[in-house]
Order: structure tokens, then C-alpha cells, then sequence
């Protein structure tokens, strides 16, 4: 089969693979939809940042993959040939305290721990082995492409969303508006969010943000943003935020845009920031929470969530690539000047 690996250096490496089997407790399946994530861009495509037991091992890339069952390995209890699932893409031990609630982004076993296209093989593979207890089913109301963004970039969204308890009576700031700030917009606005203004430094994602009516007042990434925030809110500023940039400045204007006892989630990696604790914390009982993906029981009840409110996840891809492809989907994705970007096989390949 057809597998793409990254060298780094800004390269895709297209190898022939054998299809492999699965073992005990695992599946084959038939990829359908595999997005590219900002980690992938920013960790592997570039430059191997990470290292040891967290680096890029030289598997097949992709962790945000969704496809149709193949073949069912001995000892599988619950999915059969023929399913369609999402690969949760983080595969732990599944018996530490962290595992057993769900989050095996957090599992604490060095050596069962291994992520789907970092440590394990992933997605951008015509096929590909996930462990049974990795998997999320994928309803036929939602595409392969809608479940591939379920993989990562909605369900990390959805879980910093529940952290800072939004609702209807609030207003939300979103910092950063690639796929997974489009992500948090989509999500509040099915969840009642008041009012929704979003923030980024690229055109084309703010015309993005615009043409999918996911916000209501987008602003172009400057000085005065804090400012033009509070403005908006009748001076309050915004009872949440959400910062998907990794950006210091635009993570310093999601706190300072916070109102008074207001909650802020920091999804994006990497970077760095800096802040007055007195003044723009403490004084004010602004909470600030960190959100690292979220757990295979969330992302189940996100799906479940997703075809009660007809929303498509898939809606934000602007891009859609064959397989041989994927050297132009990993650079455009590089660019910034995209929505999301999918490597796609069959039917999903031909939507537009």
C-alpha cells in the first residue's frame, strides 16, 4: 500500500508498505479521511521537535483518521467488518488512573503510550491497524471527513468548551482562527453563545470566519484589540475566551478582554506568554484553564451532539487532496491560508 512519512525539512516521503494485519484486540481500516493537524505542521513537517518517548518515531504520518473496518482482529468485542469508525489518536495502556477515565492523551505508561502518526502508524496510509478500544463509531449522518475532524481539532475544542461551562449567557472571544479556532466558533454557536468575536492575523482565515457566518464580529489581529473587544461588550469584555493561536500577544488580549470572573481556556501549543498576576488575574477572579484534547467518552457524546444539531465538522476543510497528494496538502496546510486541509480516498474525495 501507498504510505506517507515526514523526513522534516518541509518534505513528504512516499514509501510502498505492505498492508499489514491485525493483531489481538486490533482492526484494519480502510482510511477514507485523514486531516492535517497544526501539531503535525508545527512538531514533524518542519523539524522532529519532539524527543524520546514523545518525538516522531519515522512512522506513517496522520492522527486524525476515520475510515471503514476491513478486517477485525482476534479478541474484539464490539466492532465488526463493515463499520465506520474514528481513531482516537492517542493509544494508552488503558489501565492507568488516566486511561481508565478516558483521557489516554494523558496515560502515564512511558511505554504503552504511543500516539497514532507520532510513535504508532497513522492515517495517511490507504489502510492502517487501530486497537478496538481506540475507536469511536461514526453515525451515517456524518461523513468520513466530518469524523476525521472529530479525531482531534473539534473534540479538543468541545472539551475546553465544557471546562469553562459556556452557555447562552455568554459572550465568547476566540483567539485564532485557523481550523481549530473555526472549530470552537461552530461548536459555541450550536451551544448558544451570545455573541462570538474572533481574532487572527491571517486574511484568509478571517474571510473564512466570515463566509461560514461562525462569527459575529471578526477583528484583524492588532494593538487596539483589547480595546475594540470591551467596546463591543459594552466595556465588560467577554465572560469566556478561547485561545487556538499560541500566540503571546493574542493570548495576553484573552485574558486582558476577559471580564471580571471570567474563564479562559489556552488550547493552542506551544509559545509562550506574559502577564500581570495581580492585575489581570487575581484582582479581576479570572480562571484560566489548560485543555489537552479530551477523552474517548466526551468525544462519543461530542458525535452523539454533532447529528442532533446537523452540524458537519467537515464544513471548515477548504481543501481536499488524493493521497499522492499529500506533499501539496502538508505545504498548504504550512501556509496558514486555509481552513482545514484533508487527504481523502473515494466518496469523500469527491465532495467539494
Amino acid at each position: 500500500m501507498r504510505a506517507a512519512f515526514l523526513p522534516g525539512n518541509d518534505r513528504v516521503e512516499f514509501r510502498a508498505v505492505p498492508i499489514p494485519r491485525p493483531g489481538h484486540g486490533e482492526v484494519l481500516i480502510r482510511v477514507k479521511a485523514s486531516t492535517i493537524c497544526g501539531s503535525d505542521i508545527r512538531c514533524i513537517y518542519h523539524e522532529h521537535l519532539g524527543k524520546g518517548p514523545e518525538g516522531y518515531q519515522g512512522v506513517i504520518a496522520g492522527h486524525e483518521p476515520s475510515g471503514e473496518i476491513v478486517e477485525v482482529g482476534p479478541g474484539c468485542r464490539r466492532f465488526v467488518v463493515g463499520d465506520r469508525v474514528i481513531v482516537y489518536h492517542i493509544s494508552g495502556c488503558g489501565v492507568c488512573n488516566d486511561c481508565r477515565r478516558g483521557f489516554m492523551i494523558s496515560c502515564t505508561n512511558e511505554k504503552y503510550r504511543r500516539a497514532y502518526g507520532w510513535q504508532r502508524d497513522g492515517g495517511m496510509a490507504d489502510f492502517m491497524i487501530a486497537e478496538e478500544k481506540d475507536l469511536i463509531a461514526l453515525p451515517i449522518e456524518l461523513s468520513y471527513a466530518d469524523g476525521a475532524q472529530v479525531a482531534c481539532g473539534f473534540g479538543t475544542v468541545y472539551e475546553a468548551i465544557e471546562k469553562i461551562q459556556l452557555n447562552g449567557n455568554h459572550s465568547l472571544l476566540i483567539t485564532g482562527l485557523g481550523p481549530v479556532g473555526l472549530a470552537a466558533a461552530a461548536l459555541s454557536r450550536k451551544l448558544g453563545a451570545q455573541q462570538i468575536i474572533g481574532i487572527d492575523v491571517v486574511a484568509e482565515r478571517r474571510q473564512l470566519a466570515n463566509s461560514l457566518k461562525l462569527c459575529d464580529v471578526v477583528l484583524n489581529a492588532g494593538a487596539d484589540n483589547v480595546h475594540e473587544v470591551r467596546e463591543l461588550t459594552r466595556g465588560f469584555g467577554v465572560e469566556r475566551a478561547i485561545d487556538c493561536s499560541a500566540n503571546a500577544t493574542a493570548r495576553a488580549t484573552a485574558i486582558r478582554a476577559t471580564r471580571k470572573w471570567g474563564k479562559i481556556a489556552f488550547v493552542g501549543e506551544g509559545g509562550s506568554v506574559e502577564f500581570q498576576p495581580s492585575p489581570d488575574i487575581i484582582h479581576d477572579q479570572k480562571t484560566i484553564y489548560g485543555s489537552w484534547v479530551t477523552s474517548t467518552w466526551l468525544m462519543e457524546e461530542l458525535v452523539e451532539r454533532l447529528v442532533r444539531w446537523n452540524l458537519h465538522p467537515a464544513d471548515i476543510i477548504t481543501h481536499r487532496f488524493r493521497l499522492e497528494d499529500a506533499g501539496n496538502a502538508y505545504a498548504l496546510m504550512a501556509s496558514g491560508k486555509c481552513g482545514k486541509v484533508a487527504v481523502c480516498s473515494d466518496e469523500e474525495l469527491a465532495i467539494k
